[in-house]
């Protein structure tokens, strides 16, 4: 893979090459500059700060609604400790088949790995999660003790739930006994230690969220607060993301 991680702090994987390119031009996201998340933002700094300093940590899975933080979340932990060792990968859920080489490729090395997986969920067709089983609890060979993997995804159990799935259940001495097919989906996600849910905020956290994109805003509030309201229920959705694209249209109209 011909990386430098003494000089390198972050890559992305490329299929078509199969290897890893090293990345510069990282988004410069801040642990300080995410509002409204702030139980999240504490467990997944804790976590890290433990895989650093070489003490037990866990796998994290960032699962809940779309736009409300989860990857920037993950780039401001990689940004604040990339000084200390921290290094990140990013990979695709379609090349995970790869992850295995990937990390044959690391786990010797002094530097601490996230490996970082967007969007992570799968349809009932998919196999490829599969692979993960080696990296997160190992197989005949010990999993990495340098390697965690952060994932983010809207669904909580990775793969899609349907009502025939639970069809089989049973209870068995008073304890409920999934199906096979359940407990498939089920043993996926509770392979991750630790899982933060994310909502979207209400409107009151939405405008707050506004708020830190106009630090030094000069004009009327009440009316910039307006326009955000409507530009959210134009899209239905009061997420960071939102915010963030309601700062990019409203500088972009004479703010």
């Amino acid at each position: 893979m011909n990386i430098n991680w003494k000089q390198v702090n972050a890559a992305i994987w490329r299929p078509q090459t199969g290897a890893l390119r090293p990345v510069n031009a990282i988004d410069p996201v801040t642990l300080n500059s995410l509002i409204g998340i702030d139980r999240q933002k504490a467990e997944l700094v804790k976590n890290t700060e433990r895989f650093i300093a070489h003490k037990p940590a866990n796998n994290a899975l960032l699962w809940g609604a779309r736009g409300t933080g989860k990857s920037s979340l993950i780039k401001a932990i990689f940004n604040a400790y990339k000084s200390e060792g921290l290094r990140l990968i990013e990979i695709f859920k379609n090349d995970l088949y790869n992850l295995p080489y990937i990390v044959d490729e690391i786990r010797e090395l002094p530097q601490r790995f996230i490996i970082y997986c967007d969007d992570f969920s799968f349809d009932a067709t998919e196999n490829s999660y599969m692979v993960l089983k080696t990296v997160l609890e190992g197989s005949i060979e010990q999993p990495p003790e340098n390697v965690l993997l952060y994932s983010t995804s809207n669904r909580r159990h990775l793969l899609p739930e349907y009502m025939k799935d639970n069809l089989d259940a049973k209870l068995v001495d008073g304890e409920l006994h999934y199906s096979d097919a359940v407990e498939e989906k089920i043993s996926l996600s509770d392979r991750f230690g630790l899982w933060l849910s994310f909502y979207q905020a209400g409107m009151e956290g939405y405008l707050e969220i506004v708020d830190s994109y106009f630090p030094d805003y000069r004009g009327d509030k009440s009316a910039l607060h307006e326009a955000a309201k409507m530009f959210a229920m134009s899209r239905a959705s009061k997420s960071g993301r939102t915010a963030k694209q309601f700062f990019n249209y409203y500088s972009g109209n004479g703010e």
